[in-house]
């Protein structure tokens, strides 16, 4: 738990019958971006989890160097025991594993945000063994009963599944078991561990093709057996084996609320459950198509388009354009909502573009815009939004874009490299300052993704494009509006204070440059409903004003 946003967090063990803290609180468990883990034994006894130095030590030390300790509930904190870690990067971000029956429980260490993983197995007798390294390519880890299954990008930048014997765990005598194929076996959830799920009799493999999941479904000896029936664009959030053998799978749509299936253990077969969310609104006259825009290079560029079906392509609709592109983090189907309907219901089109960056296609996809490629972003998102106005579907002045955080930086390059593209932008907890990012605490964790000042070759690609560094005297900016959290560990508030204020007197079109600052919200996880609700209300506020649009609330 944190206070504010701040995801500065502290352990608290807590009876779920009384609601009362069992042990003493353990702090300093958490942080952004290293985040913090935890894994049960099986008995119920004790758990792994991660921490990191506290506040005793150097303040250059206190948020990185995350390590795993082992807790005996019962005992007090300060005697928990040391079990891995002190040889880790600085930037270390861990994950840990355990599922039923497994012999022991998996560490995935990240090397900061580039993509790069090490994985250790914890025995459940203490034993520790590293099974692969930051240089292997294996991006996520799995244990089963009768193995250790490895998603592998060695030679596979979409992935292949490995699988080690657990009596000898040598990665270089891993089979292959199921090839690289024309899905993507991203990591995502921890580390990736969530996209292998192991029964008794079968492999259930999460795959990702250009935004929208599939489940690929395999016998123990990587013999396919078919794929699971989900809706046409959706994605699989969580698959949990049930005690039972049956599998209990978490799926998701643009149009739909969330819903449960279960897959039954023996025939694979699935069917809809009691499990789902409700909402207030429906989607039934909405439908969503699937276009490509071609980037700079050449490049097709999936956009998801939300629009109320007969819309007429006359370039008179507002619309809203989503993006991101970072951190192989994929714009993957999500219930859209109450607020969605609303802009739809204005007459909006909401369109979610996949750019490089993501993961919606392997790691090629990603590393076409990390680091120096980053440019390559900015172009794919330029380019998706010049396809909309040329298609009919909106013209410049009834176009805004929005993003957040990685999407804030996209924000950020687009408008001071496209001024006139746009009529009004929303960035939220953004980062502007390409140059002096890596310097704060959590700045430092993503030098593996954006590159670092250190680097000529790196330096020159981050001030071409640092959005603080090019906002220019009198240039016609479009409407902007950030917002920020006074507790963000993520991304220093100092970015929106500055480019809000350079903005500002730079501006020659008129148009507001405005600021929101929360003093009791962070990144964004943990803020109160009451803060999201005021957020969203402002930020709609600020596009139906620029847009020139009417609520159909009113």
């Amino acid at each position: 738990m944190s206070e504010n946003g701040s995801e500065d967090g502290s352990l608290h063990i807590v009876d779920v019958a009384t609601g009362k803290d069992v042990d003493k609180v353990i702090p300093n468990v958490q942080y952004p971006t290293g985040g913090g883990s935890l894994a049960w034994r099986e008995d119920g006894s004790g758990f792994w989890y991660t921490r990191y130095p506290g506040a005793k030590e150097p303040a250059e030390r206190q948020h990185f160097y995350q390590q795993i300790y082992y807790h005996r509930v019962g005992d007090d904190p300060a005697k928990d025991v040391y079990v891995l870690g002190k040889d880790f990067p600085r930037v270390a971000e861990i994950a840990l594993d355990a599922r039923p029956g497994a012999p022991g429980v998996i560490a995935s260490v990240a090397n900061g945000d580039g993509g790069e993983f090490a994985h250790y197995l914890i025995a459940r007798d203490g034993g520790i063994r590293q099974v692969t390294r930051f240089e292997d390519k294996v991006v996520a880890a799995a244990l089963g009963p009768d193995g250790l299954y490895l998603i592998s990008r060695q030679d596979a930048p979409r992935g292949k599944l490995l699988k080690l014997a657990l009596d000898d765990l040598t990665l270089a005598k891993a089979q292959t078991i199921v090839p690289e194929s024309d899905a993507a076996l991203e990591p995502g959830g921890e580390f990736g561990a969530g996209n292998i799920t192991l029964t008794r009799n079968a492999i259930y493999l999460r795959e990702i093709v250009g935004g929208p999941s599939r489940v690929a479904i395999y016998g123990l000896d990587g013999k396919p057996r078919g794929q699971l029936q989900l809706p046409e664009v959706a994605t699989v959030d969580e698959m949990t084996v049930m005690d039972d053998g049956s599998l209990l799978v978490a799926v998701k749509t643009y149009l739909e609320p969330p819903q449960f299936m279960r897959v039954d253990a023996d025939s694979g077969r699935s069917k809809p459950t009691a499990l789902r969310q409700t909402s207030p609104v429906s989607f039934g006259d909405v439908e969503v198509v699937r276009e490509f825009a071609t980037s700079k290079d050449g490049t097709r560029i999936p956009l998801n388009i939300v629009r109320r079906k007969g819309l007429k392509l006359d370039g008179s609709a507002p619309l809203l354009l989503n993006g991101y592109g970072g951190y192989n983090v994929s714009l993957v189907p999500r219930f859209l909502g109450a607020a969605t309907r609303l802009w739809l219901d204005a007459g909006g089109v909401y369109v979610i573009a996949n750019l490089r960056g993501g993961g919606e296609f392997g790691e090629t996809w990603h590393t076409q815009g990390a680091l120096t490629n980053k440019q390559n972003v900015f172009d794919d998102f330029a380019a998706s939004a010049q396809y909309l106005v040329d298609k009919g579907y909106t013209s410049k002045e009834r176009m805004a874009a929005i993003g957040g955080s990685n999407g804030g930086l996209l924000m950020g390059a687009v408008f001071t490299q496209h001024p006139e593209l746009f009529r009004a932008v929303v960035s939220t907890v953004g980062i502007y300052d390409m140059l002096r990012v890596e310097l704060d605490p959590n700045g430092a964790f993503n030098v593996t993704e954006f590159g670092t000042v250190k680097n000529p070759e790196q330096f020159q690609a981050l001030y071409a494009y640092s959005p603080y560094h090019h906002v220019n005297g009198g240039a016609k900016y479009p409407a902007i509006f950030m917002a920020t959290g006074e507790t963000d560990g993520r991304v220093n508030p100092m970015h929106s204070r500055k480019m809000v204020a350079r903005l500002q007197a730079a501006t020659g079109s008129g148009r507001p440059v405005l600021l929101s600052i929360n003093a009791h919200a962070g990144h964004g996880m943990g803020s109160s409903l009451s803060i999201r609700v005021n957020q969203m209300a402002d930020i709609y506020a600020f596009l139906f004003d620029q847009l020139g649009m009417t609520s159909p609330l009113q």
